[in-house]
């Protein structure tokens, strides 16, 4: 496989509040009308896990050039970085650069903790969700967009008690942040991710892998590719603003105070 071919080294993986870093430009091509950047490794997370993709800029070294980074996505293990070239004085600058060149990575700063948090906030609902008893639920799929984020989970809550779980929720998941907890993330053995999650992994997590797990403070783990705050009062304050429940799913929508 060439080197254009080769999987993106995921450097937000080991380092989830790493803002700055270089990398090695390998390529650059047009999708659909955009112009993307292929680079050996990225600390730009890319849409995808319910999370949005960073933005920021690509610098080359000692020049005034920089490749403004609007979107960010991962296709059979490679990034692409979406954008366009920075405008100056009215004139779009091309992005000139050889293969092989190094390149600094600049992703925005708030930006990345905005969605750290909407995530980390997320994750923290699951923790909150067994809490008050409501253990049944099996977490699903979430959205940690600002535009109303929420977490699915499969299971019903009967109509009688979503208000009063709704503020349970709320008043639990505030004292886990008052409380706080470092957080981190490690890749580690199947079994060993198991462990770390409360015994079992979801289904979609293939036996015999080595899936990244994502800790919130002293609570039980979960597998996650995403970025996440660095301890959980960083979160500052949530609002369950509403639970549904319908056709064997309930959501659970949430807010951050931003």
């Amino acid at each position: 496989m060439d080197q254009q071919g080769s999987p993106t080294k995921l450097e937000y993986y080991d380092n989830m509040w790493k803002l700055h870093s270089e990398a090695t430009f390998l390529s650059s091509q047009t999708d659909d009308g955009r112009q993307a950047l292929i680079l050996d490794s990225t600390i730009f997370h890319p849409q995808g896990g319910g999370q949005p993709s960073d933005t920021g800029f690509i610098a080359i070294p000692n020049s005034p050039l920089k490749f403004l980074v609007q979107g960010v996505r991962s296709k059979d293990g490679i990034v692409y970085h979406y954008g366009h070239p920075e405008i100056l004085e009215g004139v779009q600058l091309e992005w000139r650069v050889e293969p092989r060149m190094m390149v600094h990575l600049h992703v925005d700063e708030s930006r990345r903790n905005l969605n750290s948090r909407l995530h980390s906030a997320g994750h923290l609902l699951d923790i909150s969700v067994r809490n008050v008893g409501l253990g049944h639920l099996e977490p699903g799929k979430g959205y940690h967009f600002p535009d109303g984020p929420f977490v699915e989970y499969k299971g019903t809550v009967p109509q009688g008690e979503l208000q009063s779980k709704r503020e349970e929720l709320e008043n639990d998941v505030n004292v886990l942040i008052a409380k706080g907890g470092k957080v981190s993330a490690a890749v580690l053995p199947y079994e060993a991710a198991a462990q770390l999650c409360g015994g079992e992994l979801p289904e979609y997590i293939q036996k015999g892998s080595s899936p990244r797990v994502v800790k919130l403070g002293e609570n039980p783990g979960c597998p996650c590719g995403g970025t996440h705050v660095r301890d959980i009062s960083e979160i500052k304050s949530m609002k369950i603003s509403q639970i549904r429940t319908k056709k064997g799913m309930t959501k659970v929508f949430y807010s951050i105070i931003v």
